[in-house]
């Protein structure tokens, strides 16, 4: 598959607010895969164009950009370069041609013609909409693709919530990459902690405690229709509560607190204020637990993993093989791959029988001929289409029902899962037993740890 079409299939026309969060984690690492293989990419002269149209923008003030540029371009004394850079804007044009307006989150284009690594030409035509909105205007001409907005557009991807709460009121806001957002605040009047005395110090304390549960049932209910907008799914990657006093720690222990956000609580701050100063000093004092949420995240996520493995339950798998047969089977809930998962998927096509098969080979096997022939006959075998496993699982994994989980080997978790398991695994429905899966070795088999399908 191309990398435009992979493109448009991963971003085009999916707003940020429909993508689930399988979804989201496979956008942003196609987005990741795409800036790296572009930041790599290099040409001669200044045939590579990078051009970034913000959303609302108008497309024919794009066209009528572009029609001077080529006539500006016309003019270059080098005709080799001259021509390098008429064809990379034709080539703009042409994908320009493809939407009638601007898509809701911005239109990304790139184009031109680089040198690969063996010192040969190849031309490069990528357009697509991006999973959230890109509030750049940009257009370079150069010997190398920008991809700094992209970049950028990376790092603000989390969104995470705080919550300021003390005596006086609370606050509810967000914070994504640069940007910080308050969505609601609210003021309070509780009683001093000391009232009058005599007969009336009882009831005194019964109102005080009274109010001070109806503070907390408010905050925590504001916080529910905050963060979890449609009543099913959390929309912050995690939460801070802030606060001087001690309701901060009452709230997240409180039954009125709503279990999804307590999951989602990563750090707890002491603040010196309430209100907005309050936010901004939480912010400072939570920044390190924010950076490695992602990676706590992920740490949690093998660990339960590894626990299905040690309780012996039956409802996990690993490896290439066993996986992807579960998947086939639609046994697989949960699919954990590690990101730079180096097999690759291919569809062979017999030019005698016609018959079609699966292989997933290791980048050792693809230098061996041997899995290119049919192992009966020996003749050599059609290759209908070749690429990356992960790019596969990424394009299909909703078609068996699947949620997908790319992973990194950064911690000593995911190391674990890539050098003790391959790199790849499942949490299963149900009680699988794997060996049931196992099929009769033949010739074939012996070649090496092959699957075919």
């Amino acid at each position: 598959m191309s990398d435009d079409t992979l493109l448009e299939k991963a971003f085009g026309g999916t707003g940020s607010s429909e993508l689930t969060e399988s979804d989201r984690a496979v956008a942003i690492w196609k987005m990741k895969k795409l800036i790296k293989g572009l930041e790599e990419a290099r040409g001669n002269g200044t045939s590579m164009i990078s051009l970034i149209i913000p959303p609302k923008d108008q497309l024919s003030r794009i066209t009528r950009m572009l029609a001077e540029e080529y006539g500006t371009a016309s003019n270059i004394k080098s005709r080799v370069n001259r021509l390098s850079v008429l064809s990379a804007i034709t080539s703009t044009q042409q994908r320009l041609k493809l939407y009638n307006r601007v898509p809701p989150n911005g239109l990304v284009v790139y184009c031109g013609t680089v040198v690969t690594e063996d010192n040969k030409e190849k031309k490069v035509n990528i357009s697509f909409e991006p999973f959230k909105p890109i509030n750049t205007s940009l257009y370079l001409c150069d010997n190398k693709f920008h991809t700094e907005a992209l970049s950028s557009l990376m790092e603000s991807e989390e969104r995470f919530g705080f919550i300021i709460i003390d005596g006086g009121g609370a606050l509810f806001g967000v914070v994504s990459g640069s940007t910080r957002e308050i969505l609601h605040k609210f003021t309070i009047e509780l009683p001093k902690k000391h009232g009058r005395g005599g007969q009336s110090a009882l009831r005194f304390a019964r109102l005080r405690l009274e109010k001070r549960r109806n503070f907390l049932r408010r905050s925590a209910e504001t916080a529910a229709q905050l963060f979890i907008p449609d009543g099913q799914r959390v929309n912050v990657t995690g939460l801070v509560l802030a606060g001087s006093a001690d309701f901060k720690n009452e709230l997240n222990q409180s039954d009125l607190f709503d279990q999804r956000l307590h999951e989602k609580v990563i750090k707890i701050v002491d603040v010196s204020y309430g209100g907005e100063n309050g936010f901004n000093q939480a912010i400072e004092l939570a920044a390190e637990a924010l950076s490695n949420v992602k990676f706590v995240q992920e740490k949690k996520l093998i660990q339960s993993y590894f626990d299905e493995i040690s309780q012996d339950t039956g409802k996990v798998v690993y490896g290439v093989k066993d996986t992807l047969k579960a998947l086939e089977m639609g046994a697989v809930e949960k699919l954990i791959v590690w990101e730079n998962l180096e097999h690759t998927r291919l569809l062979f096509k017999n030019p005698q029988t016609g018959e079609e098969s699966v292989q997933i080979l290791t980048t050792e096997q693809l230098k061996d001929s041997r899995f290119f022939k049919d192992s009966s006959t020996g003749i050599e075998l059609d290759v209908v289409d070749q690429q990356p496993l992960v790019d596969w699982l990424a394009d299909n994994y909703k078609n068996y029902g699947a949620s997908l989980d790319f992973v990194s080997n950064r911690s000593q978790e995911g190391s674990q899962f890539v050098r003790g398991f391959g790199g790849i695994g499942g949490l299963l429905r149900y009680v699988l037993d794997v060996s049931v899966l196992e099929e009769p070795e033949d010739e074939a088999d012996e070649l090496d740890d092959d699957w075919e399908l």
